[in-house]
């Protein structure tokens, strides 16, 4: 941080004298001489107005996989993303409306089908770079080629059309939809905009993907956020500092982000989050467990702990239905066979004891889950989803049904056994920096014991995870979770579709693998244009419906969501939707001096 210093005695009268001049001009009517001057359109958001100055710090449990926004996939990159980069209508993540951003404005055809938006005017990119209608142009047509991979191409394709974007002038674009869309102006959310004077030439090269590694150089990385890129330490950190061409006031005109730095650390496990957190290393951390939230909510002393309560968070146990053909090893196809048979992940299902695991993982600030929806999106959960109680006896008929048999080990234990005398054994592999998914992984390990299966828990770095999970496919059941990035269920376009690539039981499929995927893929898509909440809503129930008849996912649990912040940091208001303590990074600031000194 560059500490301020008062001007030295041996400076010339001119520079005191310019120091003087400018003391005595408030901030804010500095701010908006210069604004008035470039002609930028600035947007002001309200809330406590801040001091400038000092660096944040918090911790994430890996290191970001990538700065690129486009094929982004994992949390640790998103988090740091966000404050990157910023998109043409956002979602406020407290009241969950969308608001202006980088479009200051909106209109919407009476047909529903076209959206004009306006940009605000001679806005920058964080290197300077002016931001018109040519850079968003290109940023749709990059997230709309299927070559990209883009997790967010399902959302820009309606009635099987992609939409089309047409520029007007140099601020003003045109959104052309083949038919009505239910979500409207939500779907320019999470659409980073991308910086058309360094993305280009990569993408036209093929090597759009490349692009994004965190030992890029500060100089050459670019976006629209509050912060922007300074420093990578591999293994250690990730270092931004405040944007200068950031395009956003406070109430009072000051120009934002009140903070100079924002670090994030990268440390391995969620007890070690803790003590640095508790020791005063860190100053935001979220992503709690139970355990840990009560041993902070105890000891506080500089800081203050909230239960935000319940978010979007579903945690699931899935099983291995990719169809790999002559590539599947023996030992994977004779257990996909018992997988691909619905009575089995039934009973599976059915012996899972989802309240123990609200109990015992979440220390009840949690709830059981029977489909995607958790209980903090109240509007899209379908009430006809039933909630069975745990039932082996259940379990062990629906097993019986399916062809498998129970028999006794030596010590008397039971054992059971598929059609053909084989003994029911598999793995499930869960995060090692996830405590929570462990410890749920190791429930499932004792329920399913108590059915005759030998069930193994294997522990995998997060990236490994997901390499075996959406690359090599080599691996039996996983405990995992997703997180919506909106109460709108089209934030999880690609999860049920099912050509999407985080369509994880069986991803990015040329062609629906089954018929109860297809009728998803066609409720999904129905739902994406319908023209009115209570025709989406009725569509979604279906598709939730289908998921708890095929059992695809085995839900799990929703913890609440579990932060701690110290107390002087301000504007400190944690949401339900992620990120949910940095969504308004850019008005956080430090309270004291000695906040910032320490610094």
């Amino acid at each position: 941080m560059k500490n301020l210093k008062p001007i030295s005695a041996h400076k010339c009268v001119g520079m005191a004298l310019l120091a003087v001049l400018a003391a005595s001009v408030p901030r804010g009517v500095a701010v908006r001489a210069q604004q008035e001057k470039s002609n930028q359109e600035y947007l002001k958001i309200s809330g406590e107005i801040g001091r400038p100055g000092g660096r944040l710090v918090v911790s994430l449990r890996a290191e970001p996989k990538t700065l690129n926004p486009v094929v982004a996939a994992d949390a640790p990159s998103q988090e740091v993303i966000s404050a990157m980069q910023s998109d043409l209508v956002h979602i406020d993540r407290a009241t969950q409306l969308t608001g202006p951003a980088l479009a200051k404005s909106w209109k919407i055809s009476a047909d529903g089908l076209d959206y004009t938006l306006k940009l605000r005017h001679k806005l920058r990119f964080s290197d300077g770079q002016p931001l018109d209608a040519d850079d968003v142009l290109f940023t749709f047509r990059v997230y709309l080629d299927e070559s990209v991979h883009a997790p967010q191409r399902d959302l820009l394709i309606v009635g099987d059309k992609p939409i089309e974007a047409r520029k007007l002038d140099a601020y003003t674009l045109m959104f052309h939809f083949s038919r009505p869309y239910g979500v409207a102006e939500r779907v320019f959310d999470g659409l980073a905009i991308l910086p058309r004077h360094l993305f280009e030439k990569p993408y036209e090269e093929g090597k759009l993907g490349q692009l994004g590694a965190l030992s890029t150089p500060a100089n050459e990385w670019a976006g629209l956020g509050p912060f922007r890129l300074k420093q990578y330490v591999a293994g250690e950190r990730l270092v931004l500092e405040r944007n200068p061409y950031y395009w956003k006031t406070d109430a009072q005109g000051n120009r934002l982000p009140y903070l100079d730095e924002l670090v994030f650390l990268f440390v391995p496990s969620a007890d070690a989050q803790v003590l640095r957190f508790e020791s005063g290393e860190t100053d935001l951390i979220s992503r709690l467990g139970a355990g840990n939230f009560s041993v902070l909510a105890r000891q506080q002393r500089d800081y203050t702990m909230t239960d935000a309560g319940p978010g979007l968070e579903y945690n699931f146990l899935f099983f291995n239905l990719n169809n790999l053909g002559e590539k599947t090893p023996p030992d994977l196809a004779r257990k996909q066979k018992w997988f691909g048979e619905l009575k089995f992940r039934q009973a599976v299902s059915a012996a899972v004891d989802r309240d123990a695991i609200v109990r015992l993982v979440y220390q009840g600030r949690g709830a059981p889950l029977w489909g995607p929806v958790t209980p903090g999106n109240r509007r899209w959960a379908d009430p006809a989803i039933a909630h069975p109680a745990r039932s082996l006896d259940r379990a062990k008929q629906l097993l019986g049904e399916a062809g498998f048999h129970f028999t006794e080990d030596a010590q008397g234990e039971p054992e059971l056994k598929d059609a053909e005398g084989n003994r029911v054994e598999f793995s499930i592999l869960t995060s090692s920096s996830n405590a929570d998914r462990a410890k749920m992984a190791a429930l499932i390990q004792d329920d399913l014991k108590q059915l005759g299966m030998n069930v193994q828990v294997v522990p995998l770095e997060f990236r490994s995870l997901v390499e075996r999970i959406t690359q090599t496919k080599q691996y039996d059941a996983c405990v995992m979770g997703l997180v919506s990035f909106d109460a709108d269920p089209n934030s999880d376009m690609n999860v049920w579709s099912s050509g999407g690539n985080m369509h994880l039981w069986n991803p990015s499929q040329t062609h629906p693998g089954t018929p109860w995927e297809a009728e998803i893929d066609r409720l999904m898509v129905a739902q994406l244009t319908g023209t009115t909440a209570e025709e989406r809503r009725a569509l979604y129930n279906r598709v939730q419906e289908i998921l708890a008849a095929n059992q695809p996912m085995i839900f799990l649990a929703s913890p609440d969501i579990l932060v701690g912040a110290k107390k002087n940091i301000g504007n400190f208001r944690p949401a339900v939707l992620e990120p949910y303590v940095l969504w308004n990074v850019e008005q956080l600031y430090l309270r004291s001096d000695a906040g910032i000194a320490s610094r």
